[in-house]
């Protein structure tokens, strides 16, 4: 799996997650749907059948052991990186910045900085608080709930990655009271959150009103997941 660095690391993670998993298959399609590989790509790199891959899924084949598994990672890494290698670097950033693939989705720097209606324009939000700033310098992906109840106020800041001018995306959100809330133990405040998952009419009334105080552009978006992410890596 070659030498250190976020390759070896992503590895190792998906390596251990599959192996001690209660449901190795379900982990196994876990990442492979997280990596967009059908079992079709996989089965075709690791030079198996396409029902190899599905029976180790579903359950069907006994759990694989840790030379598959090996196996398995290998080509769902060797396939990201023939494609460009983006899930690789997305995973990495998360790594690197000591996060949870589960808790930050991505984590990114831009070039240089970006226009926020850009932003907003690319994933399909609507901005219900005009904030502080028009232009960004990164974002972060966060599972809202993941977040909430795992992470320290300390590793809350840390979502920031190299700067606070950016935009906190927080998923699973059903009206967005938890989040708001969450963002006043944050000093300074983020300068831009969209919350997804939701139109403006399910927003928590008082979420716009926080936003205000707190000085922070806020928008909504019900953009699939995955689309948003690819949207956002296109900034870069």
């Amino acid at each position: 799996m070659g030498g250190r660095g976020p390759k070896r690391e992503l590895a190792e993670k998906i390596a251990g997650e599959i192996t001690l998993s209660d449901d190795p298959g379900a982990t196994l399609r876990k990442w492979r749907t997280d990596f967009d590989t059908s079992q079709t790509d996989l089965a075709a790199e690791l030079d198996v059948s396409s029902s190899v891959i599905s029976d180790y899924e579903s359950g069907r084949r006994e759990s694989p052991g840790i030379g598959v598994v090996g196996r398995l990672v290998d080509g769902l890494l060797a396939i990201d990186e023939r494609r460009g290698g983006n899930r690789i670097r997305q995973y990495g950033r998360v790594l690197s910045a000591g996060f949870d693939s589960d808790v930050v989705l991505d984590l990114r720097e831009y070039p240089s900085s970006v226009r926020l209606s850009e932003v907003y324009d690319n994933v399909g939000a609507t901005e219900v608080v005009d904030g502080h700033t028009d232009r960004i310098n990164g974002h972060t992906v966060i599972d809202s709930i993941e977040a909430i109840t795992r992470l320290s106020s300390e590793e809350f800041f840390r979502l920031y990655g190299q700067s606070t001018n950016r935009v906190l995306v927080f998923t699973s959100v059903t009206r967005g009271e938890a989040t708001a809330v969450a963002l006043r133990v944050l000093n300074p405040t983020p300068n831009a959150v969209i919350l997804h998952g939701l139109d403006e009419a399910d927003l928590w009334p008082h979420a716009a009103d926080l936003a205000r105080i707190d000085g922070y552009s806020l928008a909504v978006t019900s953009t699939p997941l995955e689309e948003l992410l690819d949207e956002l890596a296109s900034l870069e």
